[in-house]
């Protein structure tokens, strides 16, 4: 193997598995993506934020709760302000399921949080409490789903709050870009090319002539990458790639994988595809083998719900309960509603829960 070979396939390995929420993740590890995205939903801050010294955060300092609940990325990045505050935290929370999450509010509340991880480090490192100054965060999410986001990133979209208690409700702003539904002229208009790699990812359900145009304009906007950009450009020629081989039915792939190639005649397309094509055979025997163990995680999981209940409220009619069980496929819910319905206080209202 080649070591342009062996690069392609460290490159493929890092997007292939849990595309939507990896692939993400490699698209933000570029600090010039993240001015991208920023240019989108906050181009009022571009100017102050140095993205030359964007660094990310090693998470393993941050609490294991906080660590492992979000698909996510964390920088620091010094802020150009005259008020005093000489950097920033950007908190880049990435939902890619179909559907909005309408508790996002009070999750971007509980990731912020990571203040208190910074207020560790800075006891660790004898800071006097009287100088211990925390860094203000940057929550943005990036949302990849299908469904319309229909609420705002507040508490109080989980609350109901009488006006005389609003004052005691924490109140912050959070950034979101629902890609989905965001115009293709506020994804473009700045002209960076994470803009433009995002409507051919709006697109990635469409009719194979809608998604043919949105591929030719991103390309031509693509050609223009030289110097530094040239790596950037390679990266998302790669990303449109597995987007086509994950996305799209077999029988769609070698013309849109020509027409890549078409418009990138200094770059070695079609190999870079076929690389990814076997990589994706070989990664997809594997996952079978990875989806039968959680098939029978997750019907395990259901067996213990139903004990739980029935030992709970040993009248009440379960069966109809297992098929709405079973018919949940993220093995994270299962796990929670085991404790949902340990605590549960009427079989009705556990009901509710599994219906919300």
């Amino acid at each position: 193997m080649t070591t342009q070979d062996q690069e392609v396939r460290r490159f493929i390995n890092t997007l292939i598995e849990h595309f939507p929420d990896r692939s993400a993740r490699w698209l933000f590890q570029n600090k010039e993506n993240v001015r991208g995205l920023l240019e989108i939903i906050a181009n009022d801050l571009v100017d102050l934020i140095d993205f030359n010294q964007l660094v990310p955060i090693n998470r393993s300092f941050i609490a294991e709760t906080l660590r492992e609940q979000e698909a996510d990325i964390l920088f620091r990045v010094p802020f150009k302000s005259r008020s005093g505050t000489d950097s920033v935290l950007i908190y880049i929370l990435i939902e890619h399921q179909s559907s909005f999450d309408p508790t996002m509010g009070f999750r971007v509340l509980f990731y912020m949080m990571i203040w208190d991880a910074e207020r560790r480090e800075a006891a660790n490192r004898k800071v006097p409490r009287s100088e211990l100054r925390l860094p203000p965060i940057l929550p943005i999410v990036f949302y990849t789903g299908d469904q319309h986001w229909g609420t705002e990133l507040t508490l109080k979209t989980i609350m109901d709050v009488p006006e005389e208690l609003s004052r005691f409700v924490p109140s912050y702003d959070s950034l979101l870009l629902s890609v989905k539904e965001a115009d293709e002229a506020t994804l473009t208009r700045s002209g960076h090319p994470l803009g433009w790699l995002l409507t051919v990812l709006q697109k990635e359900k469409a009719d194979k002539e809608t998604l043919r145009r949105a591929l030719i304009d991103a390309l031509s906007h693509f050609e223009g990458l030289g110097g530094s950009g040239a790596r950037q450009r390679q990266e998302a020629i790669g990303y449109l790639l597995l987007l086509i081989l994950h996305r799209r039915v077999p029988a769609e792939h070698d013309e849109l994988i020509t027409l890549i190639d078409r418009h990138t005649r200094d770059m070695e397309v079609e190999p870079m595809a076929q690389t990814m094509a076997e990589m994706l055979l070989e990664r997809g025997i594997a996952q079978g083998i990875e989806q039968g163990i959680e098939q029978g995680a997750r019907q395990s999981t259901i067996e213990n719900i139903i004990a739980v209940l029935n030992a709970r409220f040993p009248d009440e009619e379960l069966n109809t309960l297992k098929i709405a069980l079973e018919a949940i496929g993220d093995l994270e819910r299962l796990k929670q509603l085991i404790l949902d319905a340990s605590l549960t206080p009427s079989f009705e209202a556990f009901q509710r829960t599994l219906d919300t």
